[in-house]
């Protein structure tokens, strides 16, 4: 395992980091739910094998994930972990429900101390909500109280918000959306640097967009990295692009199967900072382009604009699209969109454009326009629109 040394962490932290939003599944007659039991192994190899950054929040699994870490990290586990968590930002009106939510927090995790502690998703009016209600000094509390060891944060916004957050304290750490897909999206790869710059190490999440660099590569992707002297996976090359960055401390990957974990940890045996020359940035570039002609919908797949008071899947729906068009199934599509119609009945058409989902949207992607564009497309009606 590559580990990465900054001095405002007490040890050198491992560059992969296991996120805990996208445990394995099992299938019951209520719907999916979360395996358990392979979870926890899973947390627990992969710990074994060097991981000691372990990342779950309030939110994931519907509330359970921090319940299945507590269990993972206990008979002596979480002795050998960092353990992170956040702060659901959005829940809180009032300085009292900070220190409420924490509580619970540590409670369900049956630990002491939260080694990073991070405000979930900010946003600019989410920020500056929670100076109003001294967020930074429910934060100084905790950590002088000893129930936080790190303050930090988790964003999603633009460079201009990324950069008025950074520059209004000196964090430990903050966490990013970056991938081969999103250089100019969000934070920015500038944002990346420019938070090294002052001294704050930075943790990456989505490095492979919610999947969407991995599963069923186009052929044409393929034919690209084919490209290099050296053969490596899609996966490899998306990790590969991200540890180049020495601002980078962990990378967070959302393993759902053993499979999985054992291939992230094969490929973070020996990732190095400014391992990749020109010509590999270059072939990452076309890769890059490549993918930009067939994104429709830039959703990753974080589900916050979920549950739908109308039970619209809507990350399933977007999926459904952007895959007809970046990996050419749109009769896969199509076909699976039907069995929504018809099993599920959490299609498009159950909008009532209540615009409770575009509030919470980390990419603010106009979601009641493009569901009807969905719909549209996926049931044959007409094609669905370029921009």
């Amino acid at each position: 395992m590559e580990y990465r040394k900054f001095n405002k962490f007490d040890k050198p932290v491992s560059l992969f980091g296991i996120g805990c939003m996208r445990f394995p599944m099992i299938q019951t007659g209520d719907g999916a739910v979360v395996d358990e039991e392979q979870s926890i192994q899973m947390i627990r190899y992969g710990i074994d094998h060097g991981v000691n950054y372990i990342d779950t929040a309030y939110p994931y699994h519907n509330g359970e994930s921090e319940l299945i870490v507590a269990k993972a990290l206990k008979n002596g586990y979480r002795d050998r972990t960092y353990l992170a968590t956040k702060l659901p930002v959005w829940l809180v009106e009032k300085y009292d429900d900070m220190e409420r939510f924490l509580d619970i927090q540590l409670n369900k995790l049956e630990t002491d101390c939260i080694d990073f502690y991070l405000l979930h998703a900010l946003n600019k009016s989410r920020w500056d909500s929670l100076m109003e209600l001294k967020v930074l000094d429910f934060m100084e509390k905790a950590k002088a109280n000893g129930k936080i060891k790190y303050i930090c944060f988790s964003f999603h916004d633009n460079n201009k918000t990324f950069k008025e957050i950074i520059n209004a304290y000196d964090w430990d750490m903050c966490q990013i959306q970056m991938n081969i897909m999103d250089m100019d999206e969000q934070a920015t790869v500038e944002g990346l640097k420019y938070a090294g710059d002052k001294n704050i190490p930075v943790v990456i999440m989505e490095p492979l967009k919610g999947g969407k660099l991995a599963n069923r590569v186009p052929d044409e992707i393929g034919q690209i990295y084919g490209q290099s002297r050296i053969k490596r996976t899609p996966v490899e090359w998306a990790f590969r692009w991200l540890y180049n960055f020495p601002q980078v401390a962990v990378i967070l990957s959302g393993v759902s199967s053993m499979e999985q974990l054992k291939d992230n940890l094969r490929i973070f045996n020996d990732a190095k900072a400014n391992c990749m020359d020109e010509e590999e940035l270059a072939l990452i570039e076309q890769v890059r382009q490549a993918y930009l002609k067939g994104i429709k919908i830039p959703c990753t797949g974080c589900e916050y604009c979920l549950p739908c008071p109308q039970r619209v899947s809507i990350p399933r729906i977007f999926d459904l699209v952007n895959s007809a068009f970046m990996y050419m199934s749109e009769k896969d599509s199509k076909n699976n969109y039907q069995r929504f119609i018809v099993n599920d009945g959490n299609d498009a058409s159950k909008c009532v454009e209540c615009g409770q989902c575009e509030n919470v949207c980390p990419q603010n992607i106009p979601i009641m326009q493009k569901l009807k564009e969905s719909h549209i497309f996926l049931t044959g009606q007409g094609d669905f629109p370029d921009n």
